[in-house]
C-alpha cells in the first residue's frame, strides 16, 4: 500500500476531491463540515477496479495550521497537488510545494479543481497557464487533470492517472525496523486507547511489543487496523490503528513514534541540509528553528560550519530540546521560530550505497557494507550498524554474517563488532608489511608484539589487539604466545647464537635430567655481545625449547622424556611418590618437588596425599633450536 496526500491553497477543494474519489468525508470534526475548512489531518481510504488500494491524508490548506498539513506530510509518496480553476495557484500552494520537496513525496499529480465554474473556451488557457505558474517547482512536470466535483468531469480519468502513478512507486523496506510515527491519539470504549500513523518502514503484526520514543515504555500490539479493517499484520505505506493496552490517551501525544528498534531517541543529529532558495540570507551559524520530523514539531537549533551562501546540500547539526526517534535517511523541513516560514529542510545523515541492486538481500548487504566502509578503522557494534543502516538487528545481523563469510567483513571481539573490508585488508597490509621488514631484520624473534605493532602502525593499541585476534583466527597472521608474526615465519637463530645457548645450556650424559640454573643463563645473555641473544633467548622460551621450573631451566627435550618417564611409571604402578620420582630421574629433591609441581600445573599429574597419578596423557612434541 502507499500513501497519496493532497496540498493546495484553502478552499481549493481538496477535500471535496478526496469525498468524490473515495466516498469518504475526511473532515471529521464538525467545526470542519460546518466551516467548509480543513483544520486537521483527514484521512480517506481509495480502492480501485482491479483490488489494489491506497490510503489518502487531506492536509488543512490555511497558513495557520501547516504545522497539521506538516504532521502528516511525511508520509506522502504520491501527492495530488490541487489547485482550484477559476483562482490559479496561490501563495499557499507555492508554499505546499516548497514544504514537500524536502519530504518524501516521489511523484506528483496536479488536480485543477472547480473546473464546472470557468467556461469552456477558457478550459484550455487555464491548463496552459497552471503549467507555467508550476515551473520551478516540483509539480513542474506533473500531469494536469481538469475536473469538477460538481459535475464529476474527468474525476474517473484522474482516478486511473493516480493507480498509474502508484504502480510505479518502489515499495517500502519491509525489513527495516517498524517506524510508525503517531498523528492521532484517541480512546474508544471498551478497547482504550489507539494510536494512528503512517507506517513508513518494516512492518507491524498482532501480538508485537512496540516502544514508544522518546518514552521508551513498552506497549503491546492487542489489535490492528487497516483502514477500518481489521489485519494480522501490516507493511510500510499502510495507514495503521493499534490498540495499545495498559497505557492512557494522556501518555501519548502527536510526535511521538512506535518502533521495534532498541535506539534511544536523540536529541543530537548530524543532518544534510537544504536551505530554501528565499531563505539563504536568514541563515546564521546557530539559526533557531522549528524542526518537523516525523509527525513532531520540536523546537532547536540548527548548527553551521560555515553559514550557506546558497541552496546547495551542506552538512549541518540539529539539537533539538526534546529527543525524538529518527533514522538516517528520515527526511526533515524546519521553519523559523517567528514567523513561522519555511527555512529548508534535508534529511538525517545516512550512507547510501553507490547503486541499489534490484535483489533485496545484495541491497541490504550493500548498505550494510557502506556503513562499514564510511566507519573506516573503527569497529561498530551490531547495533549502530542497525541504526546506520535503518535495518533491524536481525536483518543487518543476517547481512554481517554473509559480508563476513564472503570476507567482506572482519568480525572482532571483547565487544562483538565488525570492520569493513578495505580497513581491514588495509590494516592486514601494514601489518603484514611491519612483520616482514621486522623478520628480515630479526629472524630469530618469535615475532612482535602488539605494542610494538601499535607504536609502528600509529594505531591504538586497544583497537589493533581486537583486529589483530581476528586476523589470526582467519589465519592471515599468526599469533603465538603473545607474539604476532607472518603465517609462515619460522624463527632463525644465527651460529653465534646456536653456539651460546649448546654452551650455556648443556646436558649431561652422566646426568641428563639435571638443570641449569635459570639466573646464570639469564645473565650471561644479557652481558653476551651477541647481536639479537636476548631475543633469541625470548624465541627459545616462546617456544618451548628452553622451559623454566621454579629457578631452573631444561631443555624441552629433557621435560619431554621426563614426562614419558612418568607416565610409563605410573601406567604401570599406578601412582608415584616423591621419592620415587626422585630416583626415577636420578635427580636431588631440589629439582624434584618443582618439577612434579610443574607437572601438577599444566594438568598432567594429579597429587593425592603422598602420591602422584595422571591425569592426562601427553601428545608428541619437539624441541629444537
Amino acid at each position: 500500500m502507499h500513501i497519496i496526500g493532497t496540498a493546495g491553497h484553502v478552499d481549493h477543494g481538496k477535500s471535496s476531491l478526496v469525498a468524490a474519489l473515495t466516498g469518504t468525508n475526511p473532515d471529521r470534526w464538525l467545526e470542519e463540515q460546518l466551516r467548509g475548512m480543513t483544520l486537521d489531518l483527514g484521512f480517506a481510504h481509495l480502492r480501485f477496479d482491479d483490488g489494489s488500494e491506497a490510503g489518502i491524508i487531506d492536509v488543512p490548506g490555511h497558513e495557520r495550521f501547516l504545522h497539521n498539513m506538516l504532521a502528516g506530510a511525511a508520509g506522502m509518496e504520491l501527492l495530488v497537488l490541487v489547485v482550484a480553476a477559476n483562482e490559479g495557484v496561490r501563495e499557499q500552494t507555492i508554499e505546499h510545494l516548497h514544504v514537500l520537496r524536502y519530504l518524501n513525496v516521489r511523484r506528483v499529480v496536479v488536480a485543477l479543481t472547480k473546473m464546472d465554474l470557468v467556461p469552456n473556451e477558457r478550459k484550455g488557457e487555464a491548463c496552459r497557464a497552471l503549467h507555467e505558474q508550476l515551473r520551478g517547482t516540483i509539480a513542474e512536470d506533473a500531469p494536469i487533470f481538469a475536473v469538477s466535483t460538481v459535475t464529476g468531469e474527468n474525476l474517473d480519468v484522474l482516478k486511473l492517472g493516480l493507480q498509474f502513478e502508484l504502480s510505479h512507486l518502489p515499495p517500502r523496506d519491509p525489513e527495516a525496523p517498524a517506524y510508525l510515527p503517531i498523528d492521532r491519539v484517541f480512546t474508544l470504549a471498551g478497547r482504550g486507547t489507539i494510536v494512528t500513523g503512517t507506517l513508513m518502514q518494516g512492518r507491524i503484526a498482532l501480538g508485537d511489543t512496540l516502544a514508544l520514543a522518546p518514552s521508551g515504555t513498552e506497549v503491546r500490539v492487542r489489535s490492528l487496523h487497516v483502514f477500518g479493517a481489521p489485519r494480522d499484520e501490516a507493511f510500510g505505506g499502510s495507514r495503521v490503528a493499534i490498540n495499545v493496552p495498559g497505557i492512557e490517551k494522556h501518555e501519548i501525544g502527536r510526535g511521538e513514534v512506535l518502533s521495534d528498534a532498541r535506539f534511544a531517541a536523540r536529541a543530537q543529529f548530524a543532518v544534510d541540509f537544504v536551505p530554501l532558495d528565499d531563505a539563504v540570507a536568514l541563515l546564521r551559524r546557530r539559526t533557531p528553528v522549528r524542526a518537523h520530523i516525523g509527525s513532531a514539531e520540536i523546537v532547536g537549533t540548527l548548527v553551521f560550519e560555515a553559514v550557506p551562501y546558497d541552496a546547495s546540500t551542506v552538512r549541518a547539526q540539529l539539537f533539538l530540546r526534546e529527543p525524538v526517534l529518527a533514522f538516517p535517511g528520515v527526511r526533515f523541513v524546519v521553519r523559523r521560530l517567528s514567523p513561522k516560514t519555511l527555512l529548508g529542510g534535508g534529511e538525517i545523515a545516512s550512507i547510501e550505497a553507490a547503486s541499489r541492486p534490484d535483489d533485496i538481500g545484495d541491497a541490504i548487504e550493500g548498505s550494510v557494507a557502506a556503513v562499514l566502509a564510511e566507519a573506516g578503522a573503527q569497529p561498530l557494534e551490531l547495533a549502530a550498524i542497525a541504526f546506520h543502516a535503518n535495518l533491524r538487528e536481525d536483518v543487518a545481523q543476517h547481512a554481517l554474517d554473509a559480508l563476513a563469510a564472503r570476507g567482506d567483513a572482519l568480525r572482532v571481539l571483547r565487544p562483538a563488532a565488525f570492520l569493513g573490508k578495505a580497513a581491514a585488508n588495509d590494516l592486514l597490509a601494514r601489518t603484514s608489511a611491519e612483520l616482514e621488514a621486522h623478520h628480515a631484520r630479526e629472524p630469530w624473534a618469535m615475532g612482535v608484539t602488539s605494542l610494538a605493532l601499535a607504536r609502528a602502525l600509529d594505531v591504538p593499541e586497544p583497537l589493533l589487539v581486537r583486529v589483530l585476534h581476528a586476523l589470526a583466527e582467519d589465519g592471515r597472521i599468526a599469533m603465538r604466545n603473545g607474539y604476532f608474526a607472518t603465517p609462515t615465519h619460522q624463527p632463525k637463530f644465527t651460529p653465534d647464537q646456536r653456539a651460546f645457548f649448546d654452551r650455556s645450556v648443556p646436558v649431561d650424559p652422566a646426568a641428563p635430567f639435571v638443570p641449569v640454573e635459570f639466573a646464570a643463563v639469564a645473565a650471561a645473555v644479557k652481558s653476551s655481545a651477541i647481536p639479537g641473544l636476548q631475543k633469541a633467548f625470548d624465541t627459545l622460551l616462546a617456544r618451548g625449547v628452553f622451559v623454566k621450573v621454579g629457578e631452573a631451566l631444561y631443555r624441552g627435550t629433557q621435560i619431554d622424556k621426563i614426562h614419558g618417564m612418568i607416565e610409563a611409571f605410573i601406567t604401570a604402578h599406578e601412582r608415584m611418590t616423591m621419592a620415587e620420582f626422585r630416583d626415577l630421574i636420578g635427580t636431588s629433591r631440589k629439582y624434584a618437588v618443582p618439577l612434579l609441581e610443574w607437572f601438577d600445573g599444566r594438568g598432567i599429574t594429579v597429587r593425592s596425599g603422598d602420591y602422584r597419578m595422571l591425569r592426562m596423557r601427553r601428545g608428541t612434541a619437539t624441541h629444537s633450536v
